[in-house]
C-alpha cells in the first residue's frame, strides 16, 4: 500500500531510497546501489581534480590527503552497504528464476520429444524421460524453496566467498544428469512387461557399460571436495587471499576473483560441457542403459580435472614487502627517513583479487613499529593512485620512536606480509 501511495505521490518517496527490496519498486536495493556508486564516482573524480576541498585543509598537502581519504572511505563504506543489501535482495529473488529455468527445460524437453516422435511414434522411453525430468524439476523446485534466501537451487554451488564455485557447478551438473539417467531406466523398468526387457534394462546398469561415466562422476565430485579443502587450508596458511563478493555472478564460473578469465576454469567448464552433451546424446540414443562414455573422452575429462586442480594449487600467494624507501618529491633533498615523512613500501600482492573496491582498499593497514597506520586513499580520475598492488605510500606517524622499527602490511583479506626493518632518525 505504501509503495502504491509513493508511486501516486501520496507518500514520501525517500522512504524507498535504496533500502526497499520489494522488487518492482523504482527505489529498490538495486537502484539504491546504482545511485550510491554513481555518487561515489563523482565525488572521487572531484577530489582527484582538487574540487570540494575545505579551505581549512587546502593549504596542506598531507592534511588534504588525509581529509580526502577519510571522506572517500566513509562514502565507500556506504556504497558497500548498498551493495550487500542489493546482493541479499538479488539472492532472495533468484530462487524463482531458477525454478522458472528448470521448468522451462522440462517444456523444451517435451517439445523436442514431440517433434522427434513425428513419424517414429511415442515410446515408453519418451514417457520415462519426461516423467524423470518432472521428478528432477520438482526436487530442484523444492530445494529452491527451502534455500530461497541463499539463491534457490544454486545454493549448493555458491562458495564461502559468495561466488559460484566452478568445481561444485560441474560436479552438480554430472550428479543431476546421472540421476536423470537412472530415473529413465527406473521408469522403463517399471513399464517393462517381459522378462527379457527387464533383464536387458538391469544389464544396462552394469558397471562395464557405464565405467567411463561413473569414473568421471567420481573424479569431478572428488575434485569439488578437494578444491574446497585446498582453498581452505591455503587461506588459513595465509598463502591465498580471499575477499567475499557482494553476490554471485554467472561469470564466476569462468573467471578468477578479480573478474579476469581463468584458463583453468574455462577449460574445465568447456570440456565437461562437451562431455555432458555427448553423454546426453548417448542416453537419447540408448535409453536402455547408462551412457557409455568412451574412455578416450573420459581421459580427456580427467586431464582437464587435473589441470583445474593444479591451477587451484598455483593461484594466489602471500603478499611480500621487497623494500621500503623514503618518498621524495621533486626538489626535495635526499635524506634518511624521519617521523612525519612519507615512505614508499614496494612489493607485491598488496591488493588481493576482488579487493579493488574503495571499501576494501580503505581497510589496508601498515604497522610501523607498534603503530597501525591506515593507508590513505589517493584518488585520480578513474581510480586510485594509492594504494596499488605493488606500491603503498604512508606517513611515518610521530608516535614512532626513532631507531630500528619493523614495517608490515595487513591487506584487506587480513593477510600479513613479512616484516621489513627500517631505520627512523630524529
Amino acid at each position: 500500500m505504501a509503495v502504491q501511495e509513493a508511486r501516486q505521490g501520496g507518500a514520501d518517496p525517500a522512504a524507498h531510497e535504496g533500502g526497499c527490496t520489494c522488487g518492482d519498486c523504482p527505489h529498490g536495493a538495486r537502484e539504491g546501489h546504482r545511485r550510491a556508486v554513481a555518487a561515489f564516482l563523482v565525488k572521487r573524480d572531484e577530489y582527484a581534480t582538487g574540487q570540494g576541498l575545505p579551505a581549512a585543509v587546502a593549504h596542506s598537502a598531507s592534511a588534504s590527503r588525509q581529509w580526502v581519504s577519510e571522506e572517500l572511505a566513509q562514502a565507500a563504506e556506504a556504497v558497500a552497504e548498498r551493495g550487500r543489501a542489493e546482493g541479499a535482495a538479488w539472492l532472495a529473488r533468484l530462487w524463482r528464476r531458477t525454478a522458472v529455468v528448470v521448468w522451462a527445460g522440462v517444456v523444451v524437453l517435451l517439445l523436442v520429444q514431440a517433434l522427434t516422435a513425428i513419424g517414429a511414434g511415442w515410446t515408453s522411453a519418451r514417457t520415462a524421460g519426461l516423467l524423470s525430468a518432472v521428478l528432477v524439476a520438482g526436487a530442484l523446485t523444492a530445494a529452491s524453496w527451502f534455500h530461497r534466501a541463499r539463491g534457490g537451487a544454486l545454493a549448493p554451488v555458491i562458495g564461502e566467498d559468495n561466488r559460484l564455485s566452478t568445481s561444485r557447478a560441474v560436479a552438480g551438473s554430472w550428479v543431476l544428469f546421472l540421476a536423470f539417467a537412472v530415473l529413465v531406466l527406473v521408469g522403463r523398468l517399471a513399464a517393462a512387461s517381459g522378462h527379457r526387457e527387464r533383464d536387458a534394462l538391469i544389464d544396462g546398469l552394469e558397471l562395464a557399460r557405464g565405467a567411463g561415466v561413473v569414473t568421471v562422476l567420481a573424479v569431478v565430485c572428488g575434485i569439488a571436495v578437494l578444491v574446497r579443502r585446498v582453498v581452505g587450508l591455503r587461506v588459513q596458511g595465509q598463502r591465498l587471499q580471499k575477499v567475499r563478493a557482494h553476490r554471485p555472478r554467472a561469470a564466476d564460473l569462468l573467471t578468477d576473483d578479480s573478474g579476469r578469465g581463468s584458463f583453468a576454469d574455462i577449460q574445465y567448464v568447456v570440456i565437461n560441457g562437451v562431455a555432458l552433451a555427448f553423454a546426453a546424446v548417448r542416453l537419447a540414443r540408448r535409453p536402455d542403459q547408462l551412457p557409455d562414455l568412451p574412455w578416450g573422452l573420459a581421459v580427456v575429462v580427467l586431464v582437464s580435472a587435473g589441470t583445474y586442480l593444479a591451477g587451484k594449487y598455483a593461484e594466489g600467494g602471500r603478499p611480500v614487502i621487497l623494500s621500503v624507501v623514503r618518498a621524495r618529491e621533486a626538489g626535495d633533498l635526499d635524506a634518511p627517513i624521519r617521523t612525519g615523512d612519507d615512505i614508499e613500501i614496494r612489493g607485491t600482492g598488496f591488493v588481493p583479487a576482488g579487493a579493488q573496491g574503495a571499501d576494501r582498499l580503505a581497510r589496508m593497514v601498515v604497522r610501523v613499529g607498534a603503530v597501525n597506520v591506515h593507508v590513505p586513499l589517493v584518488p585520480v580520475v578513474g581510480g586510485f593512485d594509492n594504494p596499488t598492488d605493488d606500491l603503498l605510500t604512508v606517513p611515518v606517524p610521530v608516535e614512532v620512536e626513532p631507531g630500528r622499527v619493523d614495517v608490515q602490511v595487513v591487506t584487506a583479506a587480513g593477510v600479513e606480509t613479512n616484516r621489513y626493518t627500517v631505520d627512523i632518525t630524529e
